[in-house]
């Protein structure tokens, strides 16, 4: 079988209804399949701003215990040759294609304590990105920790797991990193063959979808008045580049707090983070009266009914527009029922890409959907038996936590619960667009709301929140 991935032959598609092709002279070659229109758009984006990491994520955590590199190593190429996905690269002569190859070496490297900076080496990381055209496109970089008095605590180390988003979600990369955990377990092995399910057959399964009751969807949710999309109020120009961090956390009695009162409405608390959100895009607007709104939400892409969607590593994850009408005349309690029913709504086209979405709804090419999107991070939970399995070996891992990726719209609001239960919110912005006062105080502004609902009256209204934000100094 071809081992580059850049071949000289033309692609010769087979009868699979998913496009299914080998290379041309190659019975043998590698399979190659369409990339989805989600993808699509995500590799056009990421192929025009090279160098800035674009569409490159990242998670790290902390591994305490004992690591072996050699077993750590092989235990990861055990989960390369089992998920196509981890062996994958493009094709991107002519119609891009995602070509899927027999063998890709999984990529670890280990850092001893003090010699480089994690910070920097984050940052280093994300820049370098990848080369797409070359399968692989997933490494893992291990930093240790300065060793511990003997009695006081187990050797740690820093784990960095870089990847590209156009080929996995941060959804795939828990449930190969549960993958991970089975083959360190097993002593750098992982028994059976090939997974699939895999992304073949996601492709097979979205080119079967019937595109019109989504389009009939979204073509009635985006009409009426342009929303007001922007989460600050205007302002001169920022001076500056690059992307700015924002951090704010709810400790565990607010956040259990905050889950409790959104229970009572029928809500989550990632519907409260919306309704917050809905009302600050509001109130920077500086409309009066009833007006719609418009931001990003991201979804799992895996209520879809193919076979064990849950567990396939791909980008099923997606970011779909929410458009509201917030009138401050209205209760609280009503604005969280809306956004739920609309939520309940939109889970049916969570397939649908935010280009399909754009060219259904009538707006101009130019014109966008959203510039601010809300990312509430729900993984996969640890597989039954896997923490006792590696307590068992003395080792025991933190939960994985987004680094964040740059900004492809002006505000990336990602939320997360920790591991004490509280709830961690950051926001990444283009700091050419948005200030970092302005994004530190929205921010700030947003926690507090979060905060102070579940202390307002059943009857509150979004006036009376309105009042509250303009009443009160912004707080940590």
């Amino acid at each position: 079988m071809t081992k580059e991935p850049h071949g000289d032959g033309p692609l010769l598609p087979d009868d699979t209804p998913d496009g299914t092709v080998r290379s041309a002279g190659a019975p043998d070659g590698p399979d190659s399949v369409p990339l989805t229109p989600q993808q699509h758009s995500l590799l056009r984006d990421a192929i025009a701003h090279p160098g800035t990491g674009r569409y490159v994520e990242q998670l790290v955590w902390r591994w305490h215990g004992p690591l072996d590199t050699r077993r750590f190593t092989s235990a990861w190429q055990a989960v390369f040759d089992r998920e196509s996905v981890l062996r994958a690269a493009f094709d991107l002569r002519g119609e891009p294609r995602i070509v899927l190859y027999e063998n890709a070496s999984a990529e670890v490297v280990r850092h001893t304590a003090g010699t480089v900076a994690w910070d920097e080496l984050v940052e280093r990381d994300r820049v370098r990105g990848f080369d797409l055209g070359r399968p692989g496109l997933l490494r893992i970089t291990l930093v240790d920790e300065p060793p511990v008095p003997a009695g006081h605590g187990s050797a740690t180390t820093r784990v960095l797991l870089t990847h590209h988003h156009v080929l996995l979600d941060g959804w795939s990369v828990v449930v190969l990193l549960q993958e991970f955990y089975r083959a360190y377990l097993a002593g750098g092995e992982l028994p059976g063959g090939e997974r699939r399910p895999d992304i073949r057959d996601y492709t097979r399964w979205l080119a079967a979808q019937d595109t019109g009751p989504a389009r009939e969807f979204w073509s009635r949710a985006l009409t009426g008045i342009a929303p007001a999309l922007t989460p600050v109020r205007p302002g001169p120009a920022t001076g500056h580049s690059g992307r700015g961090r924002a951090a704010a956390r709810l400790g565990a009695d607010e956040a259990e707090r905050l889950r409790t009162w959104a229970a009572g409405h029928a809500a989550t608390e990632a519907g409260a983070l919306q309704a917050v959100w809905a009302i600050l895009l509001y109130r920077a607007g500086g409309a009066r009266g009833p007006v719609p709104v418009g931001f990003g939400v991201a979804v799992s892409g895996r209520g879809i009914p193919l076979d064990v969607a849950e567990r396939l590593p791909g980008l099923l994850m997606n970011v779909l527009p929410m458009t509201i009408q917030v009138d401050p005349a209205q209760g609280v309690a009503l604005l969280l029922a809306q956004l739920r029913d609309l939520t309940l709504d939109m889970a049916a086209y969570e397939w649908v890409s935010l280009e399909q979405i754009h060219a259904w709804s009538g707006r101009p090419a130019a014109g966008q959907l959203l510039d601010s999107v809300l990312v509430f991070a729900h993984y996969p939970r640890m597989a039954d038996g896997l923490e006792t399995a590696l307590a068992a070996q003395d080792i025991r891992v933190s939960p994985p936590g987004a680094v964040g990726a740059p900004a492809a719209y002006p505000v990336v609001l990602l939320a997360r619960r920790d591991a004490d239960g509280g709830l961690s919110l950051t926001a990444v912005h283009d700091r050419a667009k948005i200030a970092d006062a302005d994004a530190d105080q929205l921010l700030c502004e947003c926690a507090r709301l979060l905060r102070e609902l579940p202390r307002t009256a059943d009857d509150t209204t979004v006036g009376d929140v309105l009042h509250l934000l303009a009443e009160q100094p912004p707080v940590d």
